[in-house]
């Protein structure tokens, strides 16, 4: 289970500023460390040999890193927009919490910030000949690390923004995403009873948007036994307004009605992280892209679907063994599964209706159901079975040639 404040801790983890921040605290503190330290330190002359010339290499780092750092800023900007256009709005939020692009930038700003705190110092005169020896030694373990991001980011800049690499950073959400709710298919809660009490009382969202969070912990907390049970009528990522019910419990008061809504973070858009099925609609989303008729690419249409098989496949895998019924954390609270069903109508309906002319991508989805019922119980066959039927109807009226209809029905038989 993840509580709010551990979430929160993992949005603030990966934003640019908190790491930007960090770096640059870093910076100005490594520049003052060499003028704090140095009535305590007895540096030998023998080491302070280059250390007049420090003035000289701050201010190359200055310039030169307020340049790099504008041109990856460009170019940062460049990917996200290219990431907008060829693949999906959505995969953006990726690319900005990336954190090989944030290390780099942060990198250079702190950077920037010891040279230019460092050059005021000099010119302030604070430092004395042991503080310039320090700020040296400094300075050179600064440029060792600059020299590696730069590096780094110049092979990195080759691919960031491109549509294989943003696939990729969304088939790793999707996976990470379905693989959570693997480990814990009620949030760490317990499986919906089938009859509920009549006597629930609702507790209602009060605003708009979409789910992106759920404390259970919290919820937890305030259900310590079978009559403050907690029933959640939610999963993260589902649409609300302010009449609908996030969930139902026995006890009741307006102190903990407004509890209960509080565990229930509500936001205008959706995240990847409790949320699998985003990252299964993103990943239709830039297949149907790729096969609208302004891009014309069944090549990347082709290539997530094989990206769906590899994320659906061990969810496929953990319907068929069954669902663990360990004891869960919350004993309490209790949560409805992700759906199959919804997982399969989020991946396969958007790319067979977009790719319904496209014969290639009708033989490659029924060569991807296949594979998923390989793995997956008579249930799950039984909804492979039906939307391959869908399928076959959408390109019997999509194909133009009886050919290409024969293709697909031979692919959906094999």
């Amino acid at each position: 289970m993840v509580g709010r404040f551990r979430w929160v801790w993992r949005l603030l983890h990966r934003s640019l500023w908190y790491r930007a921040t960090l770096f640059s605290l870093g910076g100005v503190l490594t520049a003052l460390v060499a003028w704090l330290a140095s009535p305590w330190l007895d540096v030998p002359s023998a080491v302070s040999i280059g250390a007049r010339s420090v003035d000289s290499i701050l201010n190359i780092i200055a310039s030169s890193m307020l340049a790099v750092t504008t041109f990856s800023l460009s170019a940062m900007v460049t990917a996200y927009g290219s990431a907008t256009s060829n693949v999906s709005p959505r995969a953006t939020l990726l690319l900005i919490e990336d954190r090989i692009t944030q290390n780099t930038l942060a990198t250079f700003i702190g950077a920037f910030l010891f040279s230019l705190v460092g050059i005021i110092a000099l010119a302030a005169g604070v430092y004395d000949e042991d503080g310039r020896t320090l700020l040296f030694a400094a300075t050179i373990v600064v440029i060792v690390l600059v020299v590696y991001q730069l590096i780094k980011w110049a092979g990195y800049l080759t691919r960031l923004g491109r549509v294989r690499d943003t696939i990729a950073k969304v088939e790793r959400a999707a996976s990470d995403a379905l693989q959570s709710r693997i480990e814990n298919p009620y949030l760490g809660g317990q499986a919906m009873p089938a009859h509920s009490r009549p006597e629930l009382h609702p507790v209602r969202a009060g605003e708009v948007g979409y789910v992106q969070h759920i404390d259970m912990p919290l919820l937890d907390s305030l259900a310590t036994n079978e009559r403050e049970a907690i029933y959640v009528q939610v999963l993260p990522g589902k649409f609300v307004d302010s009449g609908v019910v996030l969930a139902t419990s026995g006890e009741t008061s307006d102190e903990r009605t407004r509890k209960i809504r509080t565990a229930f973070t509500i936001g205008p858009s959706r995240r990847f992280e409790q949320d699998p099925r985003f990252g299964i609609i993103v990943l239709a989303e830039v297949a149907s892209k790729a096969l609208s008729p302004g891009i014309n690419d069944p090549g990347t249409a082709i290539d997530v679907i094989g990206c769906g098989v590899r994320v659906l496949t061990p969810w496929m895998r953990h319907a068929a063994d069954g669902i663990d019924e360990a004891e869960q954390p919350a004993a309490h609270v209790f949560v409805e599964p992700l759906s199959t069903a919804d997982v399969f109508d989020d991946f396969f309906t958007p790319i067979a209706r977009d790719g319904a002319s496209t014969v290639e991508i009708g033989i490659r989805l029924q060569k991807a159901l296949s594979a998923l019922a390989a793995v997956g119980d008579e249930r799950s066959k039984r909804l492979v079975n039906d939307h391959r039927e869908l399928l076959l109807k959408r390109f019997d009226q999509g194909l133009t040639l009886e050919d290409d209809r024969q293709r697909v029905r031979r692919a959906a038989s094999d």
